[in-house]
């Protein structure tokens, strides 16, 4: 036996094209669903984890998913905007703890939220470096953020233009970074944690500028009475928040109109969940309050269903492969009829031939085996970052 897998793999050896291109094929048709599987197995994980954890969610009525993505995990897709009034809402309802998230912008494509301190202490996120958001302006950063930029406290980062050319007049913030989270293997470690009236300073809803009353520029001031001052657009704003300018920052409008994108809802209990649960189920409302597991568990759903098809389709190619594989062999044998006749008269048998062929089958199998086991653990060693990049971002 030893003799003939010798033989194999020196014929194997010699054969690099037919080998390799047999080698791959096999490995691909094997490590495919594998992969896939163990994919859909943590990205199930990570969704779940991450929507149990989180008992309610109150946004716009419109699309639930849409809302679930942003407000758990960040997503791009914004959904309707919701006003500041919610959160007092349920606040003033004494049923629940009402945690403000607004997820809109980027600071070089990492997403910039806006929530309040709760928020930290709801997820359970500790300063790994630097000390906890104190004053406007200022950004606590996920462990993967530092990593990915090279950002530790005390480093400054910009928020991210949503266009172009911002006709709005919107400048990028100058954030000043002044802690950086302990790893949660969460989607908070790709993220850039700020107060949230830090993002509506992003949006251009709270600015601050130079000083009116003691502008003189006559370029700037169009008009000054005893009570008013009226100022043109060469008027300087401010594009980073210092002890020296963030007494001239201001809101503009009625604070509780000012965006979010979703609002956290911890109740007291279960008995003060469904109470809220059916204070917004009138039709008339335009928020919805939504269980993110529940909505998580339909997206899971569509998913294995298209595992399911995706499973098919893999069953039909690997079926197809084998035969094609054997196929390969087939005409292998027909070509290398000369060698079988030497082999024959040499004394070998059709055992003997069988044995050799077996070989080669054996070696390129084994082969197949040692090279998708590598992929397999490749794999399981990034799949939490490969699922919160390809899935869930």
């Amino acid at each position: 036996m030893i003799d003939s897998l010798y033989i194999a793999w020196r014929y194997l050896a010699s054969n690099k094209v037919r080998s390799a291109t047999l080698l791959a094929c096999v490995t691909l048709i094997t490590a495919v669903p594998l992969v896939l599987e163990l994919l859909l197995v943590e990205s199930e994980r990570q969704l779940l984890s991450r929507a149990q954890s989180t008992p309610l969610l109150l946004g716009a009525r419109g699309s639930a998913l849409d809302l679930v993505m942003n407000g758990l995990y960040f997503d791009d897709e914004v959904p309707e905007r919701v006003s500041m009034a919610t959160v007092n809402e349920v606040e003033d309802s004494g049923l629940a703890q009402a945690i403000p998230i607004y997820a809109r912008f980027q600071a070089r494509r990492f997403p910039i939220v806006g929530t309040t301190l709760d928020y930290f202490d709801f997820r359970g996120l500790d300063i790994a470096q630097g000390r906890q958001l104190a004053l406007l302006g200022e950004a606590v950063i996920g462990a993967e953020v530092a990593d990915r930029l090279g950002i530790t406290a005390g480093d400054s980062l910009l928020s991210s233009p949503e266009t172009v050319f911002d006709l709005a007049g919107v400048y990028p913030l100058k954030m000043r970074v002044v802690g950086v989270l302990e790893r949660a293997h969460t989607p908070d470690d790709l993220a850039v944690f700020v107060d949230v009236k830090t993002a509506w300073v992003v949006q251009g809803l709270v600015h601050g500028h130079q000083d009116l009353a003691q502008a003189k520029d006559p370029a700037v001031v169009i008009d000054r009475t005893d009570t008013n001052v009226i100022a043109n657009a060469r008027l300087v704003e401010y594009t980073e928040i210092t002890a020296e300018n963030v007494d001239s920052f201001h809101f503009h409008g009625n604070p509780e109109q000012y965006p979010l994108s979703g609002v956290i809802v911890v109740p007291n209990d279960n008995k003060s969940g469904t109470i809220l649960r059916g204070r917004y189920l009138e039709g008339e409302r335009p928020y919805q309050l939504v269980v993110p597991e529940t909505v998580i568990d339909g997206l899971l759903a569509n998913i294995f269903r298209i595992k399911n098809v995706l499973d098919a389709v893999i069953l039909v190619v690997g079926i197809a492969t084998v035969l094609a594989l054997t196929l390969v062999f087939a005409l292998s044998v027909r070509l290398r009829q000369r060698e079988i006749q030497t082999v024959f008269r040499l004394g070998g048998s059709r055992l003997t031939i069988a044995r050799l062929l077996g070989a080669e089958i054996a070696i390129t199998v084994a082969a197949s085996a040692v090279l998708c086991s590598v992929v397999l653990l490749t794999v399981h060693q990034y799949t939490g970052e490969l699922v919160r990049a390809i899935f869930i971002k």
